[in-house]
């Protein structure tokens, strides 16, 4: 009897030091973000690759049985998993991280978005009436909504809430000391104009200080037809271009046929964490960012 119950003790010490919280993101920058702040107190994981789209993504049996054990459920909101999430919330039926619970924490919806539509459109495309989803690749609100993900934690593992603060305040300490190193590469980016394949980058551009001045996607998650590019083409030649922008998921084709016509550089950015061998994190990912564009 004795020894059961040394081992019972033992399993119950070691699952506390796994992690008391089961954080499912549903993008690599949350996922991230949840490991800086949750720190050795959660088990986190991540529901996409920079390799994907999360615009769209399989509800996989494997996601739902991750949903269904989660603490809490991490992801960009404002409409961008859309097209997957909620159907994954429905088949997991796990009451504490359905909207409305602490154990559901939407990002974009913690800072002041861009690009809200003045009225909801019938359209087809990747539309979101809520806003630009994109908020991660703005450090400034990335931090604001760190300062949100450490309350939520706090409510659902008070026991760690100081380490949670702890582990933000040395998150926070980090990158702002980061941002003020590159603070001369922001200066030399100020007020170039760019062309992106898909809208992910305006919080960047807001951040930085750089015009967007078109899409290769006439259609927001539609692939541009040939006509589609010859409109853009005739748009853009009597407008100065720096450089033609995607994301490393993203089909390089027709960005390729665009830069070499317009005769620009064509720069494949991480997007998020893994994005390319050098985004390892989320300082990472904004220093390998600027280092790009800068090239």
């Amino acid at each position: 009897m004795k020894s059961l119950f040394t081992f019972l003790l033992f399993l119950a010490l070691s699952t506390q030091a796994q992690g008391k919280v089961n954080i499912f993101a549903c993008e690599p920058e949350w996922a991230s973000l949840a490991e800086e702040i949750a720190g050795g107190y959660a088990r986190v994981y991540s529901a996409t690759t920079a390799a994907q789209d999360p615009h769209h993504i399989e509800a996989r049996p494997s996601l739902i049985a991750k949903v269904r054990r989660a603490d809490l459920v991490f992801c960009s909101g404002a409409e961008l998993e859309q097209g997957w999430l909620p159907l994954l919330l429905r088949s997991a039926g796990n009451n504490k991280v359905m909207p409305g619970q602490p154990g559901y924490l939407e990002a974009a919806l913690q800072v002041q978005r861009l690009d809200i539509p003045g009225t909801t459109l019938l359209t087809v495309g990747d539309v979101h009436s809520q806003g630009n989803p994109h908020v991660h690749l703005d450090p400034n609100r990335l931090l604001k909504v760190a300062d949100v993900l450490v309350q939520r934690l706090s409510l659902i593992d008070p026991e760690h809430a100081t380490g949670f603060q702890e582990n933000q305040q040395e998150f926070s300490r980090k990158l702002n000391l980061q941002l003020t190193e590159i603070q001369p590469t922001l200066q030399t980016l100020k007020g170039k104009k760019v062309v992106v394949y898909h809208d992910n980058w305006l919080y960047l551009w807001d951040w930085l200080g750089i015009n967007q001045i078109a899409t290769i996607e006439a259609s927001p998650g539609l692939p541009p037809s040939g006509g589609d590019l010859k409109k853009l083409i005739q748009r853009l030649q009597n407008q100065p271009v720096d450089m033609i922008v995607i994301s490393t998921y993203q089909n390089e084709r027709a960005a390729k046929w665009l830069a070499d016509k317009l005769n620009k550089p064509l720069i494949k950015l991480p997007y998020t964490v893994g994005g390319d061998a050098h985004a390892t994190d989320l300082a990472s990912l904004y220093q390998q960012t600027l280092k790009l564009l800068s090239l």
